[in-house]
């Protein structure tokens, strides 16, 4: 959840006033005594956002500061933090998602680190057995479409990823440019999962034949293309997010009873992304690292996640805040794919996909 604005998490979560929160003008009694107050950078995709009050918490009771390195996007910042590799940027990085797992790994860029809070993390969501990444947060990639442009003078509203190549739907959707968007990425894996490869180059055929457009970002698809957003665009069908819908009730200027917009969720239609944060290997300030890396899973964060970057939180012990779950859509069968066989064949996968699509 690029995320990377998924993200993460591009994405929705960017459009939150990207409100990162400001640094804490205290220090805990400790740094007091001391006289002065140690820093952790933190290396994040663009959208990175938490409470005030919850930052705020952390670094008084550490007597610290949070420095937020906000880097671009889920790729960008991997690459600074590649091309920084032994004289790291930050002490710990966020926002590497499933599809760049692999690379982060293969590169050596994280150190070990076995948080005890790693014991109210389903299995699911540690997916690396080095405890190199760990889990913070998940979400699923969805297509989603307003309400109003289907029923009675349109097409029903769109099932699944079949839907979309139906003469019925012709013109109708925007998706983003997998090679410049974490949730075009997602999109396209979902494709793979779905479809098989190659098959999912004959989807993406299709899709093409049927007029769908391409843009670079999810800023541009959701907010100037697709009829659900503010923009008013004239495509009502949008590659986004299962939790799209609650934001457009949520941070709507006179909120509506019910969501203008609906998220698909039919089998293999959505692509689960899970963002993990890691400790950067040779961190300057490895202890406080750790202590931001158990912030991350305890309650309060794992608590502020979902109205803050639109995500779920991987503590099974977080409660999710009502207007979060109301008009929430959640896949019974998500899209998953290996991140060894993401890491295989990523690169490949976008250079087919940009051949077959933009030439």
């Amino acid at each position: 959840m690029d995320r990377t604005a998924l993200g993460r998490r591009a994405r929705l979560l960017a459009t939150l006033a990207l409100i990162a929160a400001p640094l804490a003008t205290f220090a805990g009694p400790e740094a007091e005594t001391a006289g002065l107050r140690r820093t952790v950078t933190v290396m994040t995709h663009d959208s990175f956002a938490v409470s005030e009050e919850v930052l705020a918490a952390f670094e008084d009771r550490h007597g610290v500061r949070v420095r937020i390195l906000e880097a671009g996007d889920t790729g960008t910042a991997l690459n600074k933090a590649i091309l920084a590799r032994g004289k790291p940027l930050a002490d710990v990085i966020y926002g590497i998602d499933n599809t760049f797992l692999s690379r982060a790994l293969d590169e050596d860029i994280l150190e070990p680190y076995r948080s005890s809070l790693l014991a109210a993390v389903p299995k699911e969501f540690q997916i690396d057995p080095s405890y190199r990444a760990l889990p913070v947060d998940y979400g699923d990639v969805c297509l989603n479409y307003h309400v109003a442009s289907f029923g009675e003078d349109g097409p029903p509203p769109p099932e699944d990823l079949e839907a979309l190549i139906d003469p019925a739907y012709r013109g109708l959707t925007v998706v983003q440019n997998p090679a410049t968007s974490s949730p075009g990425l997602a999109f396209l894996m979902a494709t793979v999962a779905r479809y098989g490869d190659p098959g999912y180059l004959d989807y993406w055929r299709s899709l093409v034949a049927n007029d769908v457009l391409v843009v670079n970002d999810w800023e541009t698809a959701y907010f100037q293309e697709f009829t659900g957003s503010a923009g008013r665009g004239p495509r009502p069908i949008v590659v986004s997010y299962g939790s799209s819908p609650p934001f457009e009730v949520l941070y709507a200027e006179s909120p509506p009873a019910e969501p203008p917009t609906a998220a698909v969720t039919g089998r293999l239609s959505c692509f689960r992304q899970i963002e993990f944060a890691g400790i950067l290997a040779g961190a300057e300030n490895r202890d406080l690292a750790e202590l931001w890396i158990d912030f991350m899973l305890s309650l309060p964060f794992q608590e502020d996640l979902p109205l803050n970057m639109f995500v779920f939180p991987v503590n099974r012990d977080a409660v999710l805040q009502k207007e979060f779950v109301d008009f929430l859509a959640v896949p019974d069968e998500p899209a998953l794919l290996d991140p060894a066989l993401i890491a295989a064949n990523r690169e490949r996968w976008i250079r087919e996909w940009t051949e077959a699509v933009l030439r």
